[in-house]
């Protein structure tokens, strides 16, 4: 029988109004450490959030940040300083409260034996 490893995940949202708390799921974080894994996957589905957010919200702003979290998950110099941490305090700073644009739901987590199919699988059954 496969080995289970723990992982943790949290949702990426964008909540364009942040005193509404109205969101949508864009993406998912996931972090196992025994697999030594960190990734993210996300997209921006620009005709859905510009239904729910309205013409005003900045696709643009919203690219560049999620683009910003792919980095810092690849521990790349372009994730600047955060990107030089390592795996699981670069979860941690990823997946903090923020009250901006782009949010994280809470924690979560699981077992798994393959970190990425686990990725996969939860950004279809959460985001798309």
């Amino acid at each position: 029988m496969p080995e289970k490893h723990l992982f943790e995940y949290a949702v990426l949202r964008v909540v364009p109004r942040v005193e509404r708390e109205e969101f949508l799921n864009v993406g998912v974080i996931l972090y196992c450490r025994a697999q030594g894994f960190l990734q993210t996957r996300c997209a921006l589905p620009e005709a859905r959030l510009q239904a729910f957010a309205g013409a005003g919200l900045d696709l643009a702003e919203l690219r560049q940040r999620l683009q910003a979290f792919e980095q810092i998950c690849r521990g790349k110099p372009e994730g600047g300083t955060i990107g030089r941490l390592s795996l699981a305090e670069r979860f941690r700073w990823l997946a903090a409260t923020r009250s901006t644009v782009v949010q994280t739901s809470p924690t979560h987590p699981g077992l798994c034996e393959d970190a990425a199919a686990t990725l996969d699988r939860l950004y279809r059954q959460l985001v798309e």
